[in-house]
């Protein structure tokens, strides 16, 4: 499955909730979200549009290493 390449930011936060993940706070146009799912995490997704595809990749990465799940199961739960 290929990242795609036309999302933004808040598109992308509104799809990680239905893993748990709320926003917690602001600092310019970064959003800092945060899960309890498998323990406290947190990470800063940038409210660009679109976001960069290395961005993107970054990101998926270390939430997948999170939740104990592969790059690829992740974007196809996400965007599948």
């Amino acid at each position: 499955m290929k990242i795609p390449r036309d999302l933004s930011g808040a598109d992308f936060i509104k799809l990680l909730k239905k893993h748990g993940f709320e926003e917690t706070r602001q600092t310019g146009s970064h959003i800092r979200l945060t899960t309890q799912k498998e323990g406290e995490y947190h990470i800063t997704i940038p409210n660009h549009s679109p976001l960069k595809i290395g961005t993107l990749s970054a990101i998926l990465a270390d939430i997948a290493l999170h939740l104990k799940m592969s790059k690829e199961e992740l974007m196809f739960d996400l965007f599948g």
